[in-house]
């Protein structure tokens, strides 16, 4: 298992150790004195899964109270996904990194709490799982919106088209309304 940090150091790209053969392949999505080795939380609490069609953008989610670490990795089909600093704090407040995460690369994004999670399903399909080190509060949780001309995240949508969003998602704020972490 490689643990490759991006270009917020925190934000780290898994990459694991594939083992295949003509019957298909196996491979460690998770261990946990590897992953603490590597300076990653091995107290996780919740699983989820998410399921949605092409098109469709979910996020910039956080929680405000009880933060979410999130290990997220892509079990069908393709997304890009999306880690923002919202910690007012640190160095890289405001800034993101992007990865490329697909049931055929088996990469895998760890995203600590204190950063918001979004991601765009560039297959017909994509199901996405993921690891979260707190429970879900839905009393915290809290939702910037997707194209916040101060983050300038550059989403893969295709010229005119538009992301498919839930109310919730419609509803985010700019980076500068919203509820942070200190």
């Amino acid at each position: 298992m490689k643990f490759i940090p991006t270009s917020i150091p925190e934000v780290i790209l898994i990459e694991p150790q594939v083992f295949g053969d003509e019957r298909g392949f196996f491979f460690e999505s998770y261990q946990a004195e590897r992953f603490a080795a590597a300076g990653i939380p091995t107290n996780f609490v919740q699983d989820n899964h998410s399921g949605s069609r092409q098109g469709t953008l979910r996020g910039i989610h956080y929680q405000i109270k009880q933060a979410q670490g999130k290990l997220v990795r892509v079990v069908a089909g393709e997304v890009y996904d999306v880690a923002v600093d919202l910690r007012r704090s640190s160095p890289t407040f405001g800034k993101w990194v992007s990865a490329r995460l697909s049931a055929q690369n088996k990469l895998q994004l760890w995203i600590p709490p204190g950063f918001g999670h979004g991601f765009y399903v560039l297959s017909e399909w994509a199901e996405l799982v993921y690891k979260a080190s707190d429970f879900y509060a839905p009393q915290w949780d809290r939702t910037i919106i997707w194209n916040d001309p101060q983050l300038c995240i550059d989403w893969p949508i295709p010229d005119g088209s538009q992301p498919i969003l839930s109310a919730k998602d419609l509803r985010g704020v700019k980076l500068s309304e919203a509820d942070l972490y200190d």
